[in-house]
């Protein structure tokens, strides 16, 4: 896994853009409706990379070759009362790659990660009912509760959506 700096996110902003278009265009529920463009979803990376310079969101790709066939994020609160903590966002893993264990690497990377900054609480919000669930849980997230009609899918149905956090030691990697 890599993790990209302001740099490396806008030079593979393009191969993240088709992961993006892939994911959501194949059903799961991201932050976007389908059909989702390449062009809306290139322009979405690039935005990011400004939080990646100021050190609120932090990028991580499984890559083959050049192209991105996974990635990660943990954004981390501004306000002083919460630096213990961050949200896992935009777990995404292509659906040609899908079974490999990708999703549970990048998962433990972000884990990692954050337990090596002082982080010790996770937390995520996601569909309920999606196959992303079952990765969670496997993990060791715990859920909190489900919130109905948070959320459009990408087909712009409104889908409830639950809550999960994990208690990060900060001594001790998941690997």
């Amino acid at each position: 896994m890599i993790r990209l700096d302001e740099a490396r996110l806008l030079e593979r902003a393009g191969t993240l853009a088709d992961l993006l278009c892939d994911t959501v265009n194949g059903g799961a529920s991201v932050g976007f409706l389908a059909p989702l463009t390449r062009a809306e979803a290139l322009t979405w990376w690039e935005e990011r990379a400004a939080d990646v310079a100021a050190g609120r969101l932090a990028v991580w790709v499984a890559c083959e070759g050049e192209r991105v066939l996974g990635t990660v994020s943990l954004a981390f609160p501004g306000k002083t009362n919460s630096r213990h903590r961050a949200e896992l966002v935009k777990l995404m893993v292509h659906r040609e790659a899908r079974g490999r264990g990708l999703g549970r690497g990048l998962l433990a990377t972000a884990q990692d990660a954050a337990a090596a900054a002082g982080v010790t609480l996770l937390h995520l919000d996601t569909e309920t009912g999606s196959p992303a669930e079952t990765l969670y849980r496997s993990a060791g997230w715990t859920p909190i509760g489900a919130i109905p009609d948070y959320a459009a899918d990408p087909g712009g149905v409104l889908r409830p959506t639950t809550i999960y956090y994990k208690r990060v030691p900060a001594a001790a990697l998941t690997r």
